[in-house]
Protein backbone atom coordinates (compact mmCIF):
# COMPACT_ATOMS: atom_id res chain seq x y z
CA UNK A 1 0.00 0.00 0.00
CA UNK A 2 1.34 3.26 -1.22
CA UNK A 3 2.57 5.68 1.81
CA UNK A 4 -0.02 8.60 3.18
CA UNK A 5 3.46 10.96 1.70
CA UNK A 6 2.99 9.08 -1.85
CA UNK A 7 -0.60 9.50 -1.82
CA UNK A 8 -0.58 12.93 -0.92
CA UNK A 9 2.13 13.35 -3.80
CA UNK A 10 0.10 11.28 -6.67
CA UNK A 11 -2.96 13.62 -5.87
CA UNK A 12 -0.68 17.35 -5.96
CA UNK A 13 0.40 15.40 -9.52
CA UNK A 14 -2.97 15.18 -10.81
CA UNK A 15 -4.20 18.21 -9.65
CA UNK A 16 -1.39 19.88 -11.32
CA UNK A 17 -2.34 22.58 -14.36
CA UNK A 18 -1.80 20.88 -17.48
CA UNK A 19 0.65 22.82 -19.76
CA UNK A 20 0.52 23.09 -23.39
CA UNK A 21 3.36 21.91 -25.52
CA UNK A 22 7.13 23.32 -24.47
CA UNK A 23 9.88 23.93 -26.30
CA UNK A 24 13.22 22.02 -24.97
CA UNK A 25 14.64 24.98 -23.27
CA UNK A 26 11.18 25.46 -21.68
CA UNK A 27 11.53 21.79 -20.56
CA UNK A 28 14.68 22.16 -19.29
CA UNK A 29 14.10 24.79 -16.71
CA UNK A 30 10.78 23.32 -15.37
CA UNK A 31 12.80 20.25 -14.66
CA UNK A 32 15.67 22.16 -12.98
CA UNK A 33 12.79 24.00 -11.11
CA UNK A 34 11.50 21.04 -10.02
CA UNK A 35 13.86 18.75 -8.75
CA UNK A 36 16.85 21.07 -7.66
CA UNK A 37 15.91 21.56 -4.59
CA UNK A 38 15.23 18.23 -2.72
CA UNK A 39 17.19 17.97 0.05
CA UNK A 40 20.31 17.20 0.34
CA UNK A 41 22.17 14.81 3.40
CA UNK A 42 24.35 16.92 6.04
CA UNK A 43 26.91 14.15 5.78
CA UNK A 44 28.38 14.11 2.27
CA UNK A 45 30.82 16.02 1.19
CA UNK A 46 29.97 17.32 -2.86
CA UNK A 47 32.37 18.65 -5.32
CA UNK A 48 32.37 19.62 -8.84
CA UNK A 49 35.14 18.54 -10.86
CA UNK A 50 35.81 17.64 -14.83
CA UNK A 51 35.85 13.96 -15.95
CA UNK A 52 36.67 12.98 -19.27
CA UNK A 53 36.34 16.54 -20.96
CA UNK A 54 32.86 16.38 -19.52
CA UNK A 55 31.33 18.50 -16.01
CA UNK A 56 30.55 16.06 -13.51
CA UNK A 57 30.06 15.88 -9.47
CA UNK A 58 31.55 13.63 -6.76
CA UNK A 59 29.61 12.49 -3.86
CA UNK A 60 31.87 11.40 -0.88
CA UNK A 61 29.34 10.34 2.62
CA UNK A 62 30.79 10.27 5.76
CA UNK A 63 33.08 6.78 6.16
CA UNK A 64 32.38 5.91 2.43
CA UNK A 65 34.84 3.59 0.85
CA UNK A 66 36.72 5.18 -1.43
CA UNK A 67 37.79 1.72 -3.31
CA UNK A 68 34.33 1.44 -3.98
CA UNK A 69 31.87 3.53 -6.99
CA UNK A 70 29.11 4.85 -8.23
CA UNK A 71 28.64 6.50 -12.01
CA UNK A 72 25.65 7.44 -12.14
CA UNK A 73 23.64 8.54 -15.63
CA UNK A 74 20.94 11.20 -14.91
CA UNK A 75 17.72 10.59 -16.66
CA UNK A 76 15.76 13.34 -18.44
CA UNK A 77 14.85 11.54 -21.86
CA UNK A 78 18.21 12.36 -23.17
CA UNK A 79 17.31 16.00 -23.71
CA UNK A 80 17.13 17.42 -20.36
CA UNK A 81 17.73 16.72 -16.41
CA UNK A 82 21.45 18.00 -15.37
CA UNK A 83 23.72 17.13 -12.27
CA UNK A 84 21.43 19.72 -9.93
CA UNK A 85 18.29 17.52 -11.04
CA UNK A 86 19.83 14.60 -9.26
CA UNK A 87 21.85 16.34 -6.64
CA UNK A 88 19.65 14.84 -3.64
CA UNK A 89 19.16 11.27 -5.26
CA UNK A 90 23.13 10.94 -6.14
CA UNK A 91 24.45 12.09 -2.38
CA UNK A 92 21.63 9.54 -0.92
CA UNK A 93 23.22 7.04 -3.06
CA UNK A 94 26.65 8.02 -1.47
CA UNK A 95 25.21 7.44 1.68
CA UNK A 96 22.98 4.02 1.11
CA UNK A 97 25.80 2.14 -0.78
CA UNK A 98 28.86 3.46 1.62
CA UNK A 99 30.60 4.13 -1.68
CA UNK A 100 31.56 7.71 -4.10
CA UNK A 101 29.22 8.46 -6.24
CA UNK A 102 30.17 10.09 -9.64
CA UNK A 103 27.54 12.12 -11.70
CA UNK A 104 27.78 12.66 -15.25
CA UNK A 105 26.82 15.80 -16.79
CA UNK A 106 26.53 13.81 -20.34
CA UNK A 107 25.96 15.96 -23.84
CA UNK A 108 21.65 16.03 -24.27
CA UNK A 109 20.18 16.20 -27.50
CA UNK A 110 19.24 17.69 -30.18
CA UNK A 111 21.90 19.52 -29.91
CA UNK A 112 24.01 16.23 -29.63
CA UNK A 113 22.60 13.28 -30.60
CA UNK A 114 23.21 9.55 -30.53
CA UNK A 115 26.23 8.56 -29.36
CA UNK A 116 27.20 11.84 -27.42
CA UNK A 117 26.18 10.34 -24.67
CA UNK A 118 26.98 6.89 -24.73
CA UNK A 119 30.37 8.26 -26.11
CA UNK A 120 30.19 10.28 -22.82
CA UNK A 121 29.28 7.36 -20.54
CA UNK A 122 32.00 4.92 -21.88
CA UNK A 123 34.86 7.73 -21.28
CA UNK A 124 34.00 8.55 -17.51
CA UNK A 125 33.71 5.03 -17.01
CA UNK A 126 37.31 4.36 -18.45
CA UNK A 127 38.41 7.49 -16.27
CA UNK A 128 37.10 5.86 -13.25
CA UNK A 129 38.22 2.58 -13.97
CA UNK A 130 41.88 4.08 -13.95
CA UNK A 131 41.30 4.74 -10.19
CA UNK A 132 39.16 1.99 -9.11
CA UNK A 133 39.26 -1.60 -9.58
CA UNK A 134 36.12 -2.04 -12.12
CA UNK A 135 34.64 -5.11 -10.24
CA UNK A 136 34.13 -2.62 -7.61
CA UNK A 137 32.12 -0.32 -9.62
CA UNK A 138 28.50 -0.33 -10.57
CA UNK A 139 27.29 2.12 -13.24
CA UNK A 140 23.37 3.26 -12.34
CA UNK A 141 20.68 5.25 -13.49
CA UNK A 142 17.22 6.43 -14.13
CA UNK A 143 15.03 6.52 -17.03
CA UNK A 144 17.08 7.52 -20.21
CA UNK A 145 19.76 7.45 -17.77
CA UNK A 146 19.12 4.02 -16.86
CA UNK A 147 18.66 2.79 -20.69
CA UNK A 148 21.94 4.90 -20.88
CA UNK A 149 23.40 2.96 -18.54
CA UNK A 150 22.62 -0.45 -20.60
CA UNK A 151 24.13 1.37 -23.54
CA UNK A 152 27.51 2.28 -22.19
CA UNK A 153 27.51 -1.60 -21.17
CA UNK A 154 27.04 -2.67 -24.46
CA UNK A 155 29.69 -0.48 -25.37
CA UNK A 156 32.35 -1.34 -22.98
CA UNK A 157 31.29 -5.13 -24.11
CA UNK A 158 31.86 -4.49 -27.70
CA UNK A 159 35.25 -2.66 -27.24
CA UNK A 160 36.00 -5.34 -25.07
CA UNK A 161 36.99 -3.36 -22.11
CA UNK A 162 36.30 -4.47 -18.85
CA UNK A 163 32.60 -4.74 -16.94
CA UNK A 164 31.83 -2.84 -14.29
CA UNK A 165 30.68 -5.43 -11.14
CA UNK A 166 27.18 -4.61 -11.56
CA UNK A 167 24.34 -1.77 -12.81
CA UNK A 168 21.28 -0.31 -11.23
CA UNK A 169 18.34 1.03 -13.44
CA UNK A 170 16.17 3.12 -11.72
CA UNK A 171 12.61 2.63 -14.32
CA UNK A 172 15.19 2.18 -17.51
CA UNK A 173 13.83 3.54 -21.06
CA UNK A 174 15.70 0.87 -23.00
CA UNK A 175 13.10 0.60 -26.18
CA UNK A 176 12.90 3.83 -27.85
CA UNK A 177 10.56 2.45 -30.37
CA UNK A 178 8.12 2.60 -27.63
CA UNK A 179 6.67 -0.57 -28.69
CA UNK A 180 5.72 -1.91 -25.05
CA UNK A 181 2.30 -3.05 -24.36
CA UNK A 182 2.53 -0.70 -20.82
CA UNK A 183 2.81 2.01 -23.09
CA UNK A 184 -0.55 4.04 -23.38
CA UNK A 185 -1.25 5.82 -26.94
CA UNK A 186 -1.14 9.43 -24.69
CA UNK A 187 1.90 9.01 -23.88
CA UNK A 188 3.51 7.33 -27.05
CA UNK A 189 3.75 10.56 -28.84
CA UNK A 190 5.91 12.22 -26.56
CA UNK A 191 8.37 8.82 -26.18
CA UNK A 192 8.94 9.09 -29.81
CA UNK A 193 9.16 12.65 -30.14
CA UNK A 194 11.82 12.94 -27.57
CA UNK A 195 13.54 9.68 -28.74
CA UNK A 196 13.73 10.95 -32.42
CA UNK A 197 15.50 13.88 -30.69
CA UNK A 198 17.91 11.53 -29.35
CA UNK A 199 18.35 9.35 -32.19
CA UNK A 200 19.02 11.72 -35.28
CA UNK A 201 19.67 9.78 -38.42
CA UNK A 202 20.20 6.63 -36.59
CA UNK A 203 16.99 4.28 -36.49
CA UNK A 204 15.52 3.77 -33.09
CA UNK A 205 16.03 0.31 -33.13
CA UNK A 206 19.72 0.73 -32.90
CA UNK A 207 20.72 -1.29 -29.95
CA UNK A 208 22.76 1.44 -28.69
CA UNK A 209 19.74 4.02 -28.66
CA UNK A 210 17.28 0.92 -27.36
CA UNK A 211 19.49 -1.13 -25.55
CA UNK A 212 16.72 -3.59 -25.02
CA UNK A 213 17.70 -5.16 -28.19
CA UNK A 214 21.36 -5.26 -28.10
CA UNK A 215 23.00 -8.69 -26.70
CA UNK A 216 22.90 -8.87 -23.55
CA UNK A 217 25.03 -12.04 -23.26
CA UNK A 218 28.29 -11.37 -20.64
CA UNK A 219 26.65 -8.30 -19.02
CA UNK A 220 27.33 -7.89 -15.02
CA UNK A 221 24.06 -8.70 -12.46
CA UNK A 222 21.63 -5.96 -12.75
CA UNK A 223 19.27 -4.75 -10.16
CA UNK A 224 16.02 -3.20 -11.86
CA UNK A 225 13.77 -0.87 -10.45
CA UNK A 226 10.41 0.28 -11.72
CA UNK A 227 6.60 0.96 -10.91
CA UNK A 228 3.55 -1.65 -11.94
CA UNK A 229 1.53 1.19 -13.70
CA UNK A 230 3.93 3.66 -15.48
CA UNK A 231 4.63 3.32 -19.25
CA UNK A 232 7.94 2.08 -19.04
CA UNK A 233 6.94 -0.87 -17.18
CA UNK A 234 7.71 -3.07 -20.28
CA UNK A 235 10.82 -1.43 -20.78
CA UNK A 236 12.19 -3.20 -17.20
CA UNK A 237 10.09 -5.88 -17.51
CA UNK A 238 11.12 -7.07 -20.72
CA UNK A 239 14.87 -6.10 -19.85
CA UNK A 240 15.11 -9.00 -17.48
CA UNK A 241 13.37 -11.25 -19.49
CA UNK A 242 15.99 -10.95 -21.94
CA UNK A 243 18.63 -10.72 -19.51
CA UNK A 244 17.43 -14.30 -18.03
CA UNK A 245 17.53 -16.06 -21.27
CA UNK A 246 21.58 -15.27 -21.42
CA UNK A 247 21.71 -15.80 -17.94
CA UNK A 248 22.56 -12.84 -16.17
CA UNK A 249 21.40 -12.36 -12.62
CA UNK A 250 18.62 -10.06 -12.36
CA UNK A 251 16.90 -8.71 -9.40
CA UNK A 252 13.64 -6.98 -10.93
CA UNK A 253 11.84 -4.54 -7.63
CA UNK A 254 8.17 -3.55 -8.87
CA UNK A 255 6.47 -0.64 -6.60
CA UNK A 256 2.80 -0.63 -6.73
CA UNK A 257 0.91 2.92 -5.95
CA UNK A 258 4.32 4.84 -7.40
CA UNK A 259 5.24 6.86 -10.86
CA UNK A 260 8.20 7.03 -12.76
CA UNK A 261 11.95 7.48 -10.94
CA UNK A 262 10.00 8.43 -7.94
CA UNK A 263 13.59 7.87 -6.30
CA UNK A 264 14.55 11.66 -6.66
CA UNK A 265 12.31 12.83 -4.18
CA UNK A 266 13.59 12.59 -0.83
CA UNK A 267 10.70 13.08 1.08
CA UNK A 268 8.95 9.33 0.34
CA UNK A 269 9.29 6.46 2.29
CA UNK A 270 9.09 4.33 -0.73
CA UNK A 271 12.07 6.78 -1.98
CA UNK A 272 14.21 5.33 1.34
CA UNK A 273 13.37 1.90 0.59
CA UNK A 274 14.29 1.69 -2.85
CA UNK A 275 17.69 3.46 -2.01
CA UNK A 276 18.04 1.15 0.91
CA UNK A 277 17.91 -2.07 -1.74
CA UNK A 278 20.23 -0.21 -4.22
CA UNK A 279 22.56 -0.33 -0.99
CA UNK A 280 21.51 -3.83 -0.47
CA UNK A 281 22.67 -4.70 -3.81
CA UNK A 282 25.64 -2.82 -4.28
CA UNK A 283 26.66 -4.56 -0.87
CA UNK A 284 26.00 -8.03 -2.35
CA UNK A 285 27.79 -7.58 -5.62
CA UNK A 286 30.31 -5.14 -4.96
CA UNK A 287 31.12 -5.93 -1.20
Amino acid sequence: MASEQMRAHLEKMRTAPRREQRTIQECRASVEDGLSDQPVPSNVDIGDLEVAGRPARKYVADGARTDRAILYLHGGGYVMGSLDTHNSLMARMSVACNAVVLGLDYRLAPEHPYPAAVEDAVAAFEVLAQGTDPDHIMIAGDSAGGGLTLACMLALKDTGMPMPGCAALLSPWTDLTASGDSMRTEARSFFLDTAAKYAGEQPLDTPGISPLFGDLSGLPPMLIQVDATEDLFDDASRLEQRARRVGIPVDLVTFDGAFHVFQVYAHLPESEEALSGIGKFFSRNIG
